[in-house]
């Protein structure tokens, strides 16, 4: 049987309760008495082997990022050394 504690008690003590669900132990989370949530460990996924090209894709595919609209091979990245004008106007600008 899972162990019960108020969200009050569980907030104040939920490092060590994490510690525990670690180790295997499930608590319920109860608000005015009433069960609400349970903090149990979640179920090891199997590890399964993914080329990077094909990890890039389902990215892609979800939406999560999108190909650059640069043209092959274009850096937007300025050489170490080479001073871009206005860099702190443009800096103190966006703070405001």
């Amino acid at each position: 049987m899972s162990e019960e504690y108020s969200l009050y008690d569980a907030k104040a003590k939920l490092s060590a309760l994490v510690r525990q669900v670690r180790e295997g132990s499930t608590f319920i989370i109860t608000v005015h008495g009433e069960p609400v949530a349970e903090l149990r460990p979640l179920a090891k996924a199997e590890p399964t082997e993914v080329s990077l090209t094909e990890r890039i894709e389902a990215l892609r595919a979800r939406g999560e990022i999108v190909p650059s609209s640069l043209p092959a091979g274009a850096a937007r990245v300025f050489p170490i050394g080479e001073r871009v004008e206005g860099a702190l106007a443009r800096f103190l600008e966006d703070r405001d």
